[in-house]
């Protein structure tokens, strides 16, 4: 009995080493996989205006073809019905869309007569247009479209335009006034005590071209200005060499047809023949304007 006591702890160590050992072995219960969940999607924001207060900014730079919406010039226009300047003209536009603009002008310009001819008289040293009774002007406002058909980079190149544009026409008739020596005209001499009358060049009344002084101050005789009602239309091609896109420099080269309701008197024959012989009334010219302007 007392050896079974002796060696009773033995024993049962030696029975649960095994135990232990096989316990080991067991593997652990596998734990669940986590289960696998989406990212959420990213919130975005509300529409209306942020918390500061401050517009949202933009993600992308504009195009070319959106970076501005009006566009003004004035410019200064030569024709082959004017002088060695014809006038002056300004235009408005605004975009439609990539391609289109539609825009309005107003023109100026002066109109000659083909047949005008300036002399000297000799004695005096002064000039006038022979026959010439009228000084001619045209106001043209016009309302049209721009078509772009090629457009340049951004910060270099040509752009070429087409415009095509249609408007009413005033005439201005402003008399043309001379000096007339009435004196001279009966002595055919000339003193500082002469009857020297401003008037308007009428060829039935000074009749005696050597007593015509000289040609008097361009406003002399505004004050008996004529209109004359009339239309016009326009084509043109513009190339614009604006070397920023906010700037605009070119020229504009086309052509115009004007009619007015009546002939425009500029020379009067007086009592040699008939003034609708040697005035007109439709005015076809070709013309070119250099222009400069800004884009906003």
């Amino acid at each position: 009995m007392l050896c079974v006591r002796r060696f009773l702890p033995g024993l049962v160590l030696a029975g649960a080493l095994p135990l232990a050992a096989r316990a080991q072995d067991v593997p652990a219960p596998a734990r669940p996989a986590a289960r696998a969940t989406a990212p959420a999607p990213a919130r975005r924001p509300a529409a209306g205006p942020p918390a500061n207060g401050r517009p949202p900014m933009a993600t992308a730079a504009p195009s070319d073809e959106q970076s501005y919406h009006k566009e003004f010039v004035y410019g200064i226009n030569f024709n082959t019905q004017g002088g060695l300047i014809g006038g002056v003209s300004i235009r408005s536009a605004r975009v439609l869309d990539d391609r289109w603009l539609r825009f309005w002008s107003l023109e100026g310009v002066s109109l000659k007569n083909q047949k005008e001819e300036r002399v000297s008289n000799t004695t005096t040293g002064g000039s006038y247009i022979y026959h010439k009774t009228n000084y001619a002007f045209a106001l043209r406002p016009s309302f049209g479209v721009q078509r772009i058909l090629f457009r340049k980079a951004a910060d270099a190149g040509v752009q070429v335009n087409a415009l095509l544009s249609a408007g009413p026409s005033i005439g201005i008739l402003m008399p043309y006034y001379i000096s007339y020596d009435y004196t001279a005209a009966k002595t055919l001499v000339f003193n500082s005590s002469d009857d020297i009358r401003d008037e308007q060049y009428d060829p039935s009344i000074h009749v005696q071209e050597g007593a015509i002084v000289d040609h008097a101050p361009f406003f002399s005789g505004i004050g008996r200005t004529q209109l004359v009602a009339g239309a016009h239309l326009r084509g043109a091609l513009s190339f614009e060499y604006g070397r920023y896109r906010d700037a605009v420099a070119g020229i504009e080269a086309g052509f115009l047809v004007e009619t007015y309701a009546r002939r425009l008197l500029i020379l009067s024959p007086g009592n040699q023949g008939d003034a609708a012989l040697i005035n007109n009334k439709f005015f076809p010219s070709v013309y070119l304007t250099l222009y400069i302007g800004h884009r906003s």
